[in-house]
Parts: C-alpha cells; sequence; structure tokens
C-alpha cells in the first residue's frame, strides 16, 4: 500500500474509530490507554504528525494500519477496507481528501530544537545550584532509601521550587550565562522564559546522567502520585514524571535518555529500571549501574552497550525487578535487555534475589538494616529446645555471665530457667535437669514447595503475590502442578508454641542465610508449607502478612532439579 498521505484517513481518524481512550494531549499527538496490553495509564502514544503509535508499557509499536488490524484481529488489508467502509457510511467521522489533512483539533505549538548535551548538562547543573533539598525529602532518602548525606549531596538531589519562583530561577539562570532555550522544562510564556515547576508536581529531581557522567535530564520522584481520571481507587497513580516542556510555547521534550551510575569500564554492569532505583543500588553495594525508565524502555541501551563493550565490560547483569516473574511485559522487557547484551558482543546473566523484597534496592537495603541490627538473643533454654546449640553450652552461659563487667539480667534470666530448672542446676544433676529439659522439645516435619519458574514457565500471574493476588488470576486454591518439592526438613519447636510461630520460624529460617543443604530460593509469599505428622497433613499458604490454610495436592507438585540433572 501507498504512504501515509496518500490514503484518505489518518491515525487520528483510526483513533477515534478505535475509542482510544485519550488521557492527555502533546504537541505531535496524544497519549491513550493501551488497547493491547491493557493498561491504563495512558502510556501508548498516538504520533499525529508521523502516523505511528507505541506503547511504552508493553512496547508495541507500528503505523496506523496495524493499529487498527491488530486491535480488530484482521490482516491489514482487511483493516484498510473496514476504515474506508467507515468514512464512507460517517461511522465517526467525515471524509477527507490528502489535500485536507491538517488537524484542525490542535493548535501547532512552536517546540525549541533540543540543546545540545553539554549545554543542557551546564544549565541543569546551574539549576541544582540554585534549588535545596528540603528536610523532609532528605529524611526520606535516609531512612526509607538508606542514604547516607554525602550520598545525597553527591548525587545532587534537589527539591522542586514553588510555582511562583519559577521566572525568578530561570532569569537568574540567563544572567549567569546559562542557556535555556532547548534544554527539556525550559519553555516561553507570555513571550518570557520560565520553567514547568507546578504544585501538582511538586517532588525531588533526580539528575538523570549518562556514561559520560553529564545530566541529560531530571525525573521528579512526586510527592503526591498523579492518578488518571476515573482510574479505580486501589490503583497507584504515577510516582515519577519526566521534568518537561514538551507541550509548552518553545518548549521541548526530555527524550528517555539512560542513567549511569558507576564505573564506565567495569567489567560487570548491572541493569535495572528506575533512575533512584540504581542510585541507591549502587550506593548499597558499591556495583555499577544502568537504568531505563520503563523496563520495555530498552531502544536506548543500544548505544550504551556499544560503548560499555569498547569500554571492556564483559557482562550484563539483568537484575529488573522481581515482577518479571509474574508480569510478562516486563518479562518482555528483561528479555530484551539480554539480546541487546549479546548482540553487543557480551554475556548476560538474570539476576535472582530474595522475593520477598521487589527490587535489587529494597533487597540491599533490608540486608544492611539486618546488620546494623543487633541480633535477637535468646536464652540458653531456648536455643537448646530449638537444637541451636548442646547442652554442654550451659557452661559457657554460666561463664559469660559471671565474667560480664556489669550483670543486666540475673543467671536465670539469662538461661531462661524456671525454679525447679535452676534448682537442679545448682544442686549439680545436670543428668536430670537435661531429661527434664528433653521433654519439652518437639519436632516438626514440614516440607516446602515453591513455584516452577523456569524456561518452560517463565512467568506466573500469582507469582510472589498473596492469596488475592492468586484468586484474582483464576484459583481458588494453589495449583499443584505448578510447584516444585524443594526441600523436606525438621523443626525443633516448645510446648505451647502454636502453628503460625512455627510457620514464621520457618519462614525466617529460610530466608536470608540459607543453609548449605537447602536447594530452594528464600520461602517467600506465594511458596506453600506443609506440617505434617503420621496422621495429619495440612498446608499453608504464604501470605503477604501472615499465613492462610489451603488445600493443596502434593502429588501433583514435581521434586526440585538438581543442577546436574
Amino acid at each position: 500500500m501507498g504512504q501515509a498521505q496518500d490514503f484518505p484517513f489518518d491515525i487520528e481518524d483510526v483513533s477515534e474509530l478505535l475509542h482510544l481512550h485519550i488521557r492527555r494531549r502533546c504537541t505531535d499527538g496524544v497519549y491513550t490507554d493501551c488497547p493491547f496490553c491493557g493498561d491504563n495509564r495512558g502510556k501508548m502514544k498516538v504520533n499525529y504528525a508521523q502516523n505511528i503509535w507505541r506503547c511504552n508499557y508493553c512496547g508495541e509499536s507500528g503505523g496506523m494500519l496495524k493499529l487498527y488490524a491488530k486491535a480488530k484481529g484482521i490482516n491489514t488489508s482487511e483493516a484498510y477496507r473496514e476504515i474506508c467502509d467507515a468514512i464512507q457510511n460517517g461511522i465517526c467521522f467525515p471524509v477527507r481528501s490528502p489535500s485536507n489533512m491538517k488537524k484542525e483539533k490542535f493548535r501547532e505549538i512552536p517546540q525549541s530544537a533540543r540543546a545540545e548535551n553539554p549545554v543542557i548538562h551546564q544549565t541543569f547543573t546551574g539549576l541544582l545550584g540554585l534549588l535545596k533539598l528540603s528536610e523532609r525529602h532528605r529524611e526520606h532518602l535516609r531512612t526509607v532509601r538508606g542514604l547516607t548525606d554525602e550520598q545525597i549531596d553527591r548525587l545532587g538531589y534537589k527539591s522542586t521550587p514553588p510555582f511562583y519562583l519559577c521566572g525568578k530561577i530561570t532569569n537568574q539562570l540567563i544572567a549567569q550565562g546559562y542557556t535555556v532555550e532547548g534544554v527539556p522544562g525550559f519553555y516561553q510564556k507570555d513571550n518570557k522564559w520560565t520553567v514547568n515547576f507546578s504544585t501538582i508536581t511538586a517532588g525531588f529531581l533526580i539528575p538523570v546522567r549518562g556514561i559520560d557522567n553529564m545530566i541529560h535530564g531530571f525525573q521528579i520522584r512526586l510527592d503526591v502520585p498523579l492518578k488518571n481520571e476515573g482510574a479505580p481507587p486501589e490503583k497507584e497513580g504515577a510516582k515519577y514524571i519526566w521534568l518537561s516542556s514538551s507541550n509548552k510555547p518553545m518548549g521541548v521534550g526530555s527524550g528517555t535518555p539512560v542513567h549511569f551510575i558507576g564505573d564506565p569500564f567495569a567489567r560487570v554492569v548491572y541493569v535495572t529500571e528506575g533512575f533512584l532505583k540504581a542510585d541507591v543500588s549502587h550506593c548499597l553495594s558499591g556495583r555499577t549501574f544502568a537504568a531505563t525508565a520503563g523496563a520495555n524502555n530498552t531502544e536506548p541501551l543500544k548505544l550504551l552497550f556499544s560503548l560499555l563493550a569498547a569500554n571492556g565490560t564483559e557482562m550484563i547483569v539483568e537484575a529488573e525487578d522481581m515482577d518479571k516473574y509474574r508480569n510478562e511485559q516486563i518479562r518482555m522487557g528483561a528479555s530484551k535487555v539480554s539480546q541487546l547484551a549479546k548482540a553487543a558482543g557480551m554475556e548476560c546473566r538474570r539476576l535472582t534475589w530474595n522475593p520477598n523484597y521487589k527490587g535489587f534496592d529494597d533487597w540491599q537495603l533490608a540486608i544492611k538494616q539486618k546488620s546494623e541490627r543487633r541480633a535477637e538473643r535468646m536464652n540458653f533454654k531456648t536455643r537448646f529446645l530449638y537444637g541451636l546449640c548442646d547442652f554442654d553450652a550451659i557452661d559457657e552461659e554460666v561463664a559469660a555471665w559471671h565474667e560480664a563487667p556489669e550483670q543486666t539480667e540475673t543467671l536465670e534470666e539469662r538461661l531462661g530457667f524456671t525454679n525447679e530448672e535452676q534448682s537442679l542446676l545448682m544442686k549439680g544433676e545436670e543428668e536430670t535437669l537435661f531429661k527434664m529439659l528433653l521433654t519439652q522439645r518437639h519436632q516438626q516435619a514440614f516440607r516446602i514447595y515453591q513455584l516452577r519458574l523456569d524456561n518452560e514457565h517463565p512467568t506466573v500471574p500469582f507469582a510472589f503475590g498473596g492469596i488475592e493476588a492468586l484468586r484474582k488470576a483464576g484459583f481458588e486454591q494453589p495449583p499443584a502442578a505448578e510447584y516444585n518439592r524443594v526441600y523436606d526438613g525438621i523443626l525443633p519447636y516448645i510446648d505451647g508454641e502454636d502453628e503460625q510461630h512455627r510457620l514464621e520460624r520457618i519462614f525466617k529460617r529460610y530466608n536470608d542465610d540459607l543453609p548449605d543443604d537447602y536447594p530452594g530460593r528464600s520461602v517467600a509469599v506465594s511458596d506453600i508449607i506443609e506440617l505434617y505428622d503420621e496422621e495429619n497433613r495440612q498446608y499453608y499458604y504464604c501470605d503477604a502478612d501472615g499465613f492462610c490454610s489451603v488445600k493443596f495436592s502434593p502429588m501433583l507438585a514435581k521434586p526440585l532439579k538438581k543442577n546436574n540433572e
């Protein structure tokens, strides 16, 4: 078929015919909900100027015939005939000839040509120099993200200014010799330059730096997420937006630069989604990170990967969030990272961590916090009954208590004994004490089942999700055929310890520091734990805030394959 200008319709007409839900408008088109992946946050851009479309969430893209054909499940020839038929019958819009295709709905807004990267970097650096970081934002970065003040200052985070200072700040930059024309975020209002900050988009700025360490753009981490009109109450709004002025006079779009932090000559580079996530991950782990604005926004990685390969990078580690095991779109984006790395001549491997933490940054922060917390100290009796020490360790406990510089607890408290048990110890009747303690120790047999997440089953819709996610995926009970049986173990427990407490101890034991004989993942949400004895079997689904009893068919679960099988 001919070029777009030869058609008696354009992509705007096709969009109207498909009743695409427009979320917002821009200079050259609109952002709509995607009819293919179902995302309703306005991630699909329909470009009126070029007659093309692309969903920035699922990655689907193409021309106007493909848009209609894919939405209707037909081929492009059939799509052409249906659209022409709709035009002739006046179903949705009037007939247009190629000569009158100019849009009446959108007044063309003059745009600036994007400035060169060094100019953008200089202006953005000057802007940061005029801004401050509020104590509230600094506290968030300290406590929620785990960054130090030195790291916060070095990364350059600053709070957005109030809207009434935008003109003054811009004038200061111009007076200091900085260029604002062609720099994302800056535009003209009443023929005067200003910058696009507002009360609605208040938050803190995240500098997006390239491998050249220059600032190529800013994202704003919003104080109040932006929710689309009509979105359900439970749906989260957008937490991050670009500093852009693409819909303003003489403004310019932000583009979608890749963020890079760390050693540009690193042998191994990690790739994730989210710029703040990459910064935190680098600061907590010391590893080099590249980050995209979205899991499917992988196109900008091509140039970066070619530069890294030339610099000597040998390995790309895909470190997208653990959603990749339940969200097909994120999995596809993660797979594209691998394809691009291999195309650039580098190896690529997928990183999996404790699935109780969504992102690599969350996981690293949890490890840091655990190491900083003083370990909860059990008394001798509890440790012995849990099988964590031998009975002979009592001598060490008594000696340590006597040698302590100051006594903060009695010996009975340190040992955890009752009056009767303490009396036996004082009388030297250790054999009788040993037997008495053994009568209080019980054993719980258990098994752990985990979802099969491999090449045959790359995603499961409720993976690492709670019981509601399981039900939302269409299951009343966990589908045992989707699980591997990964472990069969024994848990010592004490008189009066109920099943929920035993389950919590299993969860804690098989979490971060895994035993050498344990072949599975860290126990996480969506796992199944079986408690059994000679008479009974009970199955529990690991939910987000505890364990709930479920029905499960263990015979359908498969044994975990060993690495050498």
